[in-house]
């Protein structure tokens, strides 16, 4: 193996350090969009109203059931040709995964909040409870003690996939690295790098996931 990092990777790694910031920022807009789009499609799940119930079903259905990349490419490059306005790529990326991880994540809330037990629901209707009010003052902060391993790891899963975003030019760190991969000809090093970024993130985001967990357990 004839690797040369001296030469092929650390001149470039603050040009890929850069990438760090597009990613991170590509991942927190995208989960906490795809959150509250998970929140609102988990409650229509659970509606009696079978018309909102339906259409939820539907779209978790096509969001889960086509490839990422897919969506993605129909965004940045399929919308543009039906509405004649160019759509960047950092914007094209976050809606991708925003509207993606909205599926997975409702999934995810729609059992957490079916778990919770239905004595409870039960007993604060017949004190008048309101509805909203019963949601998100008691059933909704116990479903996301349920949840949490599950959320964490779809966070983690998106952290991953974010790589995506270098097919349609999205200056991120896997992007970077193929630049410097073309300047030099030698991917190996650069992508070995990029790897190791990647690795500290989801290993990061373990530790804050656990984290959270253990003030969640101290709390009960």
């Amino acid at each position: 193996m004839n690797l040369d990092f001296s030469q092929n990777l650390v001149p470039s790694i603050p040009f890929i350090l850069k990438g760090i910031w597009v990613t991170l920022g590509i991942v927190a807009l995208a989960a906490l969009l795809g959150f509250i789009l998970g929140i609102i499609l988990a409650l229509c799940k659970i509606s009696r109203v079978k018309l909102l119930h339906w259409l939820a079903d539907a779209y978790t259905s096509i969001f889960r059931g086509t490839p990422l990349i897919l969506q993605l490419m129909i965004i940045y490059y399929g919308l543009p040709q039906m509405t004649g306005f160019d759509i960047p790529a950092y914007a094209a990326a976050v809606s991708a995964f925003a509207l993606n991880s909205g599926a997975y994540i409702s999934e995810v809330i729609r059992a957490g909040i079916q778990a919770v037990d239905k004595g409870q629901r039960e007993a604060a209707m017949a004190l008048g409870v309101p509805y909203k009010k019963m949601m998100w003052d008691i059933v909704m902060p116990q479903a996301f003690k349920n949840i949490l391993p599950a959320l964490m790891n779809e966070f983690i899963t998106l952290t991953k996939e974010s790589a995506l975003v270098s097919v349609i030019g999205a200056m991120d760190i896997m992007r970077r690295a193929y630049i410097v991969g073309g300047k030099t000809y030698a991917y190996f090093e650069p992508m070995l790098f990029v790897g190791l970024i990647y690795y500290l993130l989801i290993v990061g985001l373990t530790f804050v996931g656990k984290g959270i967990e253990r003030r969640l357990r101290q709390s009960d």
